[in-house]
């Protein structure tokens, strides 16, 4: 049996190992607002729900390969770390995948992804980034820790911690008892290299 040591491997080979064997990743479309008041938007499959108490998901914009900060990491990181401190995380449908995928491009930080993709960007509530009408389900988030693995190093890791404020829903897709219909945001996943998928087979598992 293979066995590999991350120590002696290329940081580009450990990244395919992870996207690679960490499947399916859910995408979390961040947009974030710069400090010049242009709008972000950029997909990142490094992302989870961290709790409910208070309600608090994550998202992991690593460093770029010269180690400067990417847009929504700069964006993102509490105002104390000259950030504005607040991003929306939107869920991506799959009738927005390719809009979604041209948003990973890399645009300078004057140029914004919405008008580069297409998308529209809608009102949030209650933090100042907006977020992306198109997207059956939104998360507002204040921005409570940024967690760096190696800061300053090349593709090194960032957790941005943030606490949802706000969620907003597309009409029918949460119902009166706080259940998502899956069916209704249709979800597009992150595998290894260029390849995505759709939730398929589903089946249902009691515990115990």
């Amino acid at each position: 049996m293979p066995i590999f040591n991350p120590a002696s491997l290329r940081a580009s080979d450990r990244y395919k190992l992870l996207i690679g064997g960490i499947v399916p990743r859910p995408i979390a479309f961040v947009s974030t607002l710069g400090t010049s008041g242009v709008a972000n938007l950029a997909p990142f499959s490094f992302f989870a729900g961290v709790g409910s108490e208070p309600m608090t998901l994550l998202f992991c914009p690593a460093t770029r390969p010269d180690g400067t900060e990417k847009d929504s990491l700069r964006n993102a990181k509490p105002t104390s770390e000259g950030g504005t401190g607040e991003f929306v995380v939107n869920v991506v449908p799959e009738a927005i995948t390719r809009q979604m995928a041209k948003c990973a491009a890399e645009l300078p930080p004057e140029e914004s992804e919405f008008d580069y993709s297409g998308l529209t960007p809608a009102p949030s509530t209650i933090v100042r980034p907006p977020r992306v009408l198109q997207s059956p389900l939104s998360f507002e988030c204040r921005t409570l820790h940024v967690l760096r693995t190696a800061p300053g190093k090349p593709s090194s890791g960032n957790i941005v911690l943030g606490e949802v404020v706000c969620v907003h829903a597309d009409e029918g897709v949460i119902n009166d008892r706080y259940h998502v219909d899956l069916a209704r945001i249709n979800p597009v996943a992150r595998l290894g290299g260029d390849w995505y998928c759709t939730v398929g087979t589903r089946f249902e598992l009691g515990r115990g």
